[in-house]
């Protein structure tokens, strides 16, 4: 559901003359977003102080409301057009009276902590750039159809939020800036393995990726009494941002994540002198990915005791400043941090090597982030000196990019071997005692590396090239052939509802907060799957899962046997696949069981539900709110399927051989740009390297 509403409001803000790029869309779509939120907040508190028998008091004025302005009702529960502002008046009124209502919570809020401060704060650095007001009414339409009510649907709402930063991020110049990827924070968060009482920082925290993972990350960690949610909503997570949209875009996802009132400060981090910095201002975790490439001011250089214009290399002499004794942190920093020749980067190492124990480097591949440029990940305590240092190497054997992005899988050696800093092809220590004491250049390489394989002559890769062009004219005429495959025999169709066909079980999502049900080490293999993970199916089978529930869980839940065909139909609709293994889901998936084999092949019924309109499925049902199914929709889906087992099976197994061929050329144009990568090195290699 929520992924086609981002859609369409892309879509209207695109032809919007205010709204220039996708960092336009994440502005405008945010502050929606957050008065749609306090409105859905605002009723949970009122309900629950209804229930508790007390007076709830609103945090927004009658007139300002989400219902009264936004989205008022008739008596149907749909938005009354009649009442409902547009045009001139709604642009108006949201220039001239909304934003300056709520600009002045700021002022007037208790304290910084609180949900009434964030929402001045927000509303003091952005404005309404949407400058059509019908445009505008479109957009708060389809917000309005979103809720944020349940577990399920933040989990949705946020995965989703950060797929747009995501977007955003590599929009333009600013990649790094605003998105880390999610894998690599996840592996620094588990490496770190902060713990519920410690505070955690991050003080370039950009769209707060770093404080949302460690949030999800404790929560996971052990069932939570009162005193761990009251500490985790307002003593654990702090941040910095010296950017606007940044600010918003961070304060945002941590609310989208659970984090009511998220204590993000708006303010220029590197301003702060470092002199002035007293224990009470110590940090027990910093985890961060300071903005790497820029340069500061001189000025600024001033509050820092190694005067450098690299902002990541100020950024970190502040964390290990706010580090307290005995602190844990995860740094990402480009790679020339290691071995850079100016006294500032040498005297930087030395202080950190001297102050801290720095016991793990990553070395991130290339692709990592859009901005370009290879990163490590310093992982360090402070306190006490470093001894010795363990590396590892992220060798991937592919080329990270759009279509191929890092995800968790990638860092499970990693996670393993760092436990017990073991030696391996790509991971080696390096003993302090032995480095420079004039350079502690830190860059020594990896001992215990394969060696390279040698680059092969233009002609042979040529001659290669040519191979691959053969086997990718086969393929496309096979492709082409295939248009006469489905020149099939007359069929005889039937309809029938997919609840005729099937057994429909639907999957459920055990106690969040209560430990005992999660296996977040993955010892059980009680594989628990989300929508997301049907993304992961290979060959259209789904093996493994992020997650994982106990054996307690299990025996309350519904395992569904290997070989089930599983199907979205909440949030996000009609992502396919099969159980790989025994397994369970959420209450998102429906596990789709046929009931007589000997009528409809599983195959078939998986390509007919792949080109089914599950949108469109939804239409004219007043019942169902925005695109999400509910079980009798799901139940009341027409199969048309021919009445012969033998067509049905043959017509699959076409679609399957085309896929496969799909796949064949796919692969068959990456060697090719693989070899394209090589021969331009054996070109340079032919031309400047003289012994060739």
């Amino acid at each position: 559901m929520f992924e086609q509403v981002f859609k369409n409001i892309d879509d209207i803000l695109h032809k919007d003359a205010g709204c220039s790029s996708e960092l336009d869309y994440v502005e405008q779509t945010s502050w929606l977003l957050f008065l749609k939120y306090l409105e859905d907040l605002e009723k949970d508190k009122k309900t629950v102080a209804e229930l508790a028998g007390k007076q709830y008091s609103a945090i927004i004025g009658r007139e300002f409301k989400w219902e009264t302005w936004a989205a008022p009702k008739d008596k149907d529960g749909k938005i009354d057009h009649h009442k409902a502002l547009t045009g001139d008046d709604l642009k108006d009124f949201v220039d001239h009276k909304l934003v300056p209502y709520l600009k002045k919570f700021k002022t007037e809020a208790e304290s910084p902590d609180t949900i009434e401060y964030k929402i001045g704060e927000i509303f003091s650095e952005l404005k309404n750039k949407i400058q059509s007001g019908y445009n505008m009414r479109e957009v708060i339409n389809l917000v309005d159809g979103l809720r944020f009510r349940s577990h399920t649907e933040k989990h949705e709402m946020s995965a989703l939020y950060e797929d747009k930063i995501q977007n955003m991020g590599n929009a333009g110049r600013n990649g790094g800036e605003y998105y880390t990827p999610r894998p690599l924070i996840k592996t620094i968060v588990k490496v770190v393995a902060p713990a519920i009482g410690e505070k955690i920082y991050d003080g370039a925290v950009g769209s707060a990726g770093f404080l949302c993972e460690a949030f999800e990350y404790l929560k996971a960690s052990k069932n939570l009494t009162t005193k761990d949610a009251e500490t985790l909503q307002k003593r654990t997570f702090y941040g910095k941002e010296k950017k606007g949209l940044a600010y918003i875009i961070g304060t945002m996802n941590m609310i989208l994540h659970g984090v009511e009132a998220p204590n993000i400060v708006h303010t220029n981090t590197l301003t702060e002198n470092m002199s002035d910095i007293q224990e009470r201002d110590r940090y027990d975790v910093v985890l961060a990915n300071p903005p790497f490439g820029g340069k500061e001011r001189a000025e600024v250089q001033q509050n820092f005791p190694i005067k450098t214009g690299e902002t990541a290399s100020l950024f970190l002499q502040h964390f290990i400043k706010l580090l307290k004794a005995g602190g844990k942190a995860g740094v990402v920093i480009k790679n020339t941090f290691l071995s850079n020749t100016d006294s500032a980067s040498i005297s930087l190492r030395k202080l950190l090597l001297e102050s801290c124990n720095l016991h793990t480097v990553l070395e991130l591949p290339r692709g990592v982030f859009m901005a370009g440029g290879q990163t490590v990940v310093l992982f360090f305590e402070k306190g006490t000196k470093t001894r010795k240092i363990w590396h590892y190497q992220l060798n991937l054997g592919r080329n990270l990019g759009k279509k191929s992005p890092l995800i968790e899988k990638d860092f499970e050696e990693f996670c393993l071997f760092q436990k017990t800093k073991q030696s391996s092809i790509n991971s080696w220590v390096t003993d302090v005692a032995n480095i420079s004491l004039e350079t502690f250049d830190l860059s020594g390489g990896n001992p215990n590396a394969p060696k390279p394989t040698p680059i092969r002559a233009p002609a042979a890769i040529l001659e290669g090239m040519e191979k691959v062009d053969h086997k990718t004219k086969q393929a496309l005429a096979r492709i082409c052939g295939f248009k006469d495959l489905f020149d099939a025999p007359e069929v005889k169709w039937k309809t029938k509802t997919l609840d005729e066909l099937c057994n429909i079980e639907i999957g459920r999502t055990p106690a969040r907060n209560n430990k005992k049900f999660w296996d977040v080490e993955k010892r059980t293999k009680n594989v628990w799957l989300s929508i997301a993970d049907l993304l992961n199916a290979k060959d259209n089978i789904i093996y493994d899962s992020k997650e994982c529930i106990s054996d307690i869980a299990a025996k309350t839940s519904r395992v569904v046997p290997k070989g089930t065909l599983l199907v979205s139909f909440k949030l996000t609709l009609g992502r396919l696949a099969f159980a790989g293994s025994d397994l369970f889901t959420n209450e998102a998936i429906a596990a789709l069981e046929i009931k007589n084999e000997k009528e409809i092949s599983k195959d078939f019924l998986f390509y007919y539900l792949s080109f089914f309109d599950w949108h469109g499925a939804t239409k004219g049902d007043v019942k169902i709110k925005g695109k999400t199914l509910n079980k009798k929709k799901l139940k009341d889906i027409i199969v048309r399927y021919p009445e012969s087992l033998p067509q049905q099976k043959d017509i699959s197994e076409k679609l399957k051989l085309f896929a496969n061929e799909v796949a064949s050329i796919e692969a068959l144009y990456q060697s090719k740009l693989t070899d394209l990568v090589e021969l331009e090195k054996s070109i340079l290699k032919v031309v400047f390297d003289k012994k060739s």
